[in-house]
């Protein structure tokens, strides 16, 4: 145990970043070692969680188990009134920029539609090739992996598309091919 600013500090965790560990720390300290009454102290509250809406769960299920929060940073204590005022104000905007961003990018797309664009990565091999590398596969002269080579695919988007020695694919295959 040590101390910090005339307060007891039971554990403490360096964080160096996400990955490496530093998230199954973190849920075990919030599993296991904070209960209620305690107060989570964090440097800042982007290294709580990797998202807005991460962190607003994370701050719910400790305000939900009794805990405190407080960041050093932003100089938020949830342990104080005016500190979950704050907190639960940069969540409904983070809600309402989320919904403003949705709104955003549907009429986006739907703009787009309208002008006869079509979203997504184009096919791989089109009708013509799929053709040509069926019938490689089928004369069986080549290896696939040198026809994939001369189609510029994958052997795996070869087969996805031409099927497994070059049968022809079913519907569903090709259904499932092109996205």
């Amino acid at each position: 145990m040590f101390r910090f600013q005339d307060q007891q500090i039971a554990s403490a965790m360096t964080d160096y970043g996400f990955g490496n560990g530093q998230a199954a720390e973190l849920a075990r300290i919030l599993d296991d070692v904070l209960r209620a009454g305690d107060t989570l102290v964090v440097w800042k509250l982007d290294r709580l969680a990797r998202s807005l809406k991460k962190l607003i769960a994370t701050a719910e299920e400790l305000e939900r188990d009794k805990i405190g929060l407080v960041s050093l940073t932003e100089s938020i204590d949830t342990t104080t009134p005016g500190g979950i005022l704050t907190f639960h104000v940069f969540g409904a905007i983070a809600q309402f920029e989320g919904a403003l961003i949705r709104e955003r990018t549907t009429a986006g797309l739907v703009e787009a539609r309208r002008q006869g664009r079509k979203g997504g990565r184009p096919p791989a091999m089109r009708g013509g090739d799929i053709t040509a590398a069926r019938a490689m596969m089928q004369e069986g002269s080549q290896p696939v992996r040198d026809i994939a080579k001369r189609m510029g695919v994958s052997v795996a988007t070869l087969y996805r598309y031409a099927g497994k020695r070059g049968s022809p694919a079913t519907v569903k295959e090709l259904a499932a091919a092109h996205g």
